[in-house]
C-alpha cells in the first residue's frame, strides 16, 4: 500500500438551517475553503484532481436521487469518476476510508471526499422519522424504532450495569458544548452547567435535549493525496501545508441492525477478540472482567458497540497503537448522545468496559486551560470532542465524519488558530489522533487514525 496525506480540509458553517445555499452550492463552500488552504486556483486544482468521492446518509432529506453527480457536476468535476457511499451516521467516516484505498491502492494521487446533508426542508418530527428508517423497518421500526429510544434504552442497561449517572453524562454535554463555544463553525456555541443539563426538556429518560445532537445543514471536505499527487499540486502551484498528516490506520466494524440479533460471547472469547493489546498483558485487568462476567455482564450486550471495538483494534493494528490513552493526543468521536460518547470510551479502549462513567467525569478526556465551571479530579490526558463534537457542532449526518477528518487534520497541522482565529482548542503537541464514525445503534463504525509526520 501507498503512503496516504490528508493534505487539506474545509467545513461549511453549521446551523439549523441554511436557506441562502442549495446543497450543491454548501459542498461548494466547503470545496472552495479546502482549495483555498492550498493557495491554489481552482482550475489548476480541478486540472490535478483525480476523482471524487460523495458522502450523505438520505435521499429523502434532499428529495433527490443522485444529488451526488449533481454536486460532483457543481464543483467542476466531470467527467472524472465519482461515486456515492452510505452508511447512516458512519456515512462520512466511510467517505473518507474509500478515498483513502483509491490512493492506497494506487488507482488514484489526489482524491476529494466531500460530504453534507440538508436536514431543515422538514419538520423535525419527520427528520427523526427519516433517520428512524436506518432500524429495521419490518421489525423495529413499527413498534416505535426511533433512536433517541434506543440510546435511552441502552444508557438505561449501561446505569445498571455499571452504575454509571446522570451526572456523568452531562459532563460530556458541558464539555462539548463548552468546547464549541470556541469553534465558529459550530452550530451550538453555549456555555451549560451540570444543573442546566438535566433540567433541559426530557425526551426520552434519561436523556434530555442537551444529551442529544441536532439536526443540521451543513457540509465538509478533505483532500487525500499520494506523495506523487504532492509533488502534481506543488507543480501546479499549490502551497501544501506542513508537516504532512499521514493517515496511518484504518479499521471498520459492523453487526446486527437488530440489536436481539447480536449474540454474546462467552468470557474467553471476548478475552481473545475484543480486549485491547494492553489489557490481554494485564492481569488486574483479566480479574476485572472476571468479576463482571461472573456478576452476570454479557459482551456485547445492548452496553456495548461490538462494531466499534472491532474497528478501533484493526485501525490500532494498522498504525501500531497499543495504548490509546496514552498514545493518542485526540480523539473526534461521535457522540450523537452523551451515553453513546462515554460507551465509545470504553469501545476505543480509553477506559474498560464499565468504567466510561467515571472517565467522562474524571477530567481525562477535558482541554486544559479552560474552565468548564466543574471539578475534575484529575488531569486532561487525551481530550475527546475538541472541537465540540456532534453535540455541539451539529449534525448533517453525510458531512459528520469528514468534519471529524478535518478538525483533525487542523489540529496535526498546528493551524487551528488560523481556522478559528483563536488557539484555545489546539491541543499542544499534536502528534496523534483518532476520528471515529458511527452509524445506528452501532451498525457500521469506522476509526481512521492521522498522524503528523
Amino acid at each position: 500500500m501507498r503512503p496516504v496525506y490528508a493534505i487539506s480540509g474545509g467545513v461549511s458553517k453549521f446551523a439549523k438551517s441554511r436557506p441562502d445555499k442549495n446543497f450543491q452550492a454548501l459542498v461548494k463552500e466547503a470545496y472552495d475553503y479546502a482549495i483555498q488552504d492550498l493557495e491554489i486556483s481552482f482550475p489548476d486544482f480541478t486540472a490535478v484532481v483525480d476523482g471524487s468521492v460523495a458522502s450523505y446518509f438520505s435521499d429523502h432529506f434532499s428529495r433527490q436521487l443522485m444529488a451526488a453527480i449533481m454536486a460532483h457536476d457543481y464543483l467542476g468535476l466531470c467527467p472524472k469518476p465519482s461515486h456515492r457511499v452510505e452508511g447512516g451516521g458512519a456515512t462520512g467516516g466511510i467517505c473518507f476510508q474509500e478515498a483513502w484505498k483509491s490512493i492506497a491502492s494506487g488507482h488514484m494521487d489526489v482524491v476529494v471526499a466531500y460530504g453534507f446533508e440538508i436536514m431543515s426542508h422538514v419538520e423535525t418530527w419527520k427528520g427523526n422519522e427519516f433517520i428512524a428508517l436506518a432500524s429495521d423497518v419490518s421489525f423495529d421500526y413499527p413498534v416505535g424504532g426511533f433512536y433517541s429510544g434506543y440510546y435511552a434504552m441502552m444508557v438505561s442497561r449501561h446505569m445498571k450495569e455499571y452504575g454509571t449517572t446522570v451526572e456523568q453524562m452531562a459532563h460530556v454535554s458541558v464539555k462539548n458544548h463548552i468546547n464549541a463555544y470556541h469553534n465558529p463553525y459550530a452550530q451550538k456555541r453555549n456555555r451549560y452547567s451540570i444543573q442546566d443539563v438535566r433540567e433541559a426538556p426530557m425526551v426520552a429518560w434519561p436523556l434530555t435535549r442537551l444529551d442529544i445532537c441536532v439536526m443540521s445543514d451543513g457540509a465538509a471536505a478533505t483532500i487525500l493525496a499520494s506523495e506523487e499527487g504532492i509533488k502534481k499540486l506543488e507543480k501546479a502551484g499549490a502551497k501544501i501545508p506542513r508537516p504532512l498528516v499521514k493517515v496511518t490506520g484504518i479499521g471498520r466494524g459492523t453487526d446486527a441492525m437488530r440489536m436481539a440479533d447480536r449474540p454474546h460471547v462467552d468470557y474467553e472469547t471476548f478475552i481473545k477478540d475484543y480486549a485491547t493489546e494492553q489489557e490481554k498483558g494485564s492481569q488486574e485487568t483479566m480479574a476485572y472482567y472476571r468479576k463482571l462476567w461472573d456478576h452476570g455482564t454479557r459482551y456485547p450486550g445492548v452496553h456495548s458497540f461490538r462494531a466499534g471495538r472491532t474497528a478501533g483494534n484493526m485501525a490500532y493494528k494498522h498504525a501500531g497503537i497499543h495504548d490509546p490513552l496514552k498514545e493518542l493526543d485526540f480523539v473526534e468521536l461521535h457522540d450523537a448522545y452523551t451515553s453513546s460518547e462515554i460507551q465509545t470510551y470504553e469501545d476505543l479502549g480509553l477506559c474498560r468496559y464499565g468504567e466510561g462513567g467515571p472517565f467522562a467525569a474524571s477530567g481525562k478526556a477535558f482541554l486544559p486551560d479552560i474552565d468548564y465551571g466543574l471539578k475534575l479530579p484529575e488531569k486532561p490526558q487525551c481530550p475527546v470532542n475538541p472541537s465540540g463534537g456532534l453535540i455541539a457542532c451539529g449534525h448533517p449526518v453525510g458531512a459528520t465524519g469528514l468534519m471529524q477528518a478535518v478538525f483533525a487534520i487542523w489540529q496535526l497541522q498546528g493551524s487551528v488558530k488560523k481556522h478559528f482565529k483563536d488557539n484555545t482548542l489546539q491541543v499542544k503537541d499534536a502528534r496523534k489522533g483518532a476520528i471515529h464514525s458511527h452509524a445506528g445503534t452501532g451498525t457500521y463504525v469506522t476509526v481512521s487514525i492521522l498522524e503528523k509526520e
